[in-house]
């Protein structure tokens, strides 16, 4: 996503930065001691906790870089803020239907915080996608690796 910004909600920036801010003040700190401590015990070659530790370092060192980049790229927006609530924007909470009447509500949110098993999906998902712009009794059609799929907006809410 270089050049591009990526919309997430509140609570999924406080998310982020709560994973950051455990990663660089307690997991890391806790790592770089253990290291110390088995880098003094000598033959470092054969040294179970050295070698861990040191990959371990490495994996939080990473993924502070990648918790660093999204969030500097995250604009936050409220979904209660969106000014056209009657149509399907970033942040609002959409109940489908497909042709067999069988009903899903799916919450639109950032790429960083969907949970399809929670009903969140990702803004640049194609069901996402799908639903931009849309309002209620507009019928979406989703391209799904199984073929494409009709869907009904039956409610829009930005609760």
């Amino acid at each position: 996503m270089q050049g591009k910004t990526n919309p997430i909600t509140p609570a999924g920036y406080a998310a982020l930065k709560a994973r950051y801010d455990h990663l660089l003040g307690t997991e890391r700190p806790e790592i770089v001691e253990i290291v110390s401590w088995a880098a003094g015990n000598g033959d470092r070659s054969e040294n179970g906790d050295y070698l861990y530790g040191r990959k371990r370092m490495r994996e939080i060192d990473r993924e502070l870089g990648h918790l660093s980049r999204r969030m500097k790229a995250a604009r936050v927006i409220t979904p209660e803020d969106q000014p056209d609530k009657s149509r399907a924007f970033f942040g609002a909470t959409v109940t489908l239907a497909d042709e067999d009447d069988n009903e899903k509500v799916v919450v639109l949110v950032g790429d960083d915080e969907q949970d399809a098993s929670a009903g969140r999906i990702g803004w640049s998902s194609p069901l996402a996608r799908a639903l931009k712009g849309a309002a209620v009794g507009d019928l979406r059609t989703v391209r799904l690796p199984s073929g494409d799929k009709e869907w009904e907006v039956i409610a829009i809410d930005y609760a």
